[in-house]
């Protein structure tokens, strides 16, 4: 086995010498290294291999009209249903903890809202940012309890 290793070369042709540019005239790459003489393109950078170069018109991004604005710190809502709530045993505690283990809530969320799509048979203690008013109704009616979380401490919890 240690007699192959030894003998273990890379095949013919594999491997080439690395181009030693500006590197004197007998290298064959020396002086003007590969570039030719003057223009765009033997200059240092030579603007051309920019991103967006176009040859000189002007760029795409910079011809489209610019509109709107990207929040950097948006809120990520996380939206269940009523129906998807049906899973939990009667009298449970749905919370944000609970919704998780269920894997009904993956990665990261800042508010979660419960909609009203779906039907639901049981009495459930529900916690959360926000319900829809449809949500509230169809929890309220087999006699469980919609809690609002604030977001932030003292933060006032919407209805809706």
């Amino acid at each position: 086995m240690s007699d192959i290793l030894s003998r273990l070369s890379p095949p013919e042709g594999a491997v080439t010498k690395e181009r030693r540019i500006g590197r004197g005239v007998g290298s064959g790459l020396g002086k003007t290294a590969g570039r030719g003489q003057k223009g765009q393109k033997a200059r240092s950078k030579g603007n051309i291999n920019k991103l967006h170069f176009q040859g000189g018109q002007t760029p795409m991004q910079r011809r489209l009209p610019k509109r709107g604005f990207r929040n950097p710190f948006p809120t990520e809502t996380a939206a269940l249903n009523v129906g998807e709530l049906e899973r939990f045993p009667v009298g449970a505690n749905v919370d944000e903890k609970a919704l998780r283990g269920a894997k009904l809530l993956r990665g990261t969320c800042d508010r979660i809202k419960i909609l009203g799509d779906g039907e639901l048979t049981k009495k459930l203690q529900v916690s959360a940012h926000a319900f829809s008013g449809s949500a509230r109704a169809k929890i309220e009616a087999k006699g469980g309890a919609c809690e609002g979380i604030g977001s932030k401490p003292g933060a006032a919890v919407k209805p809706g």
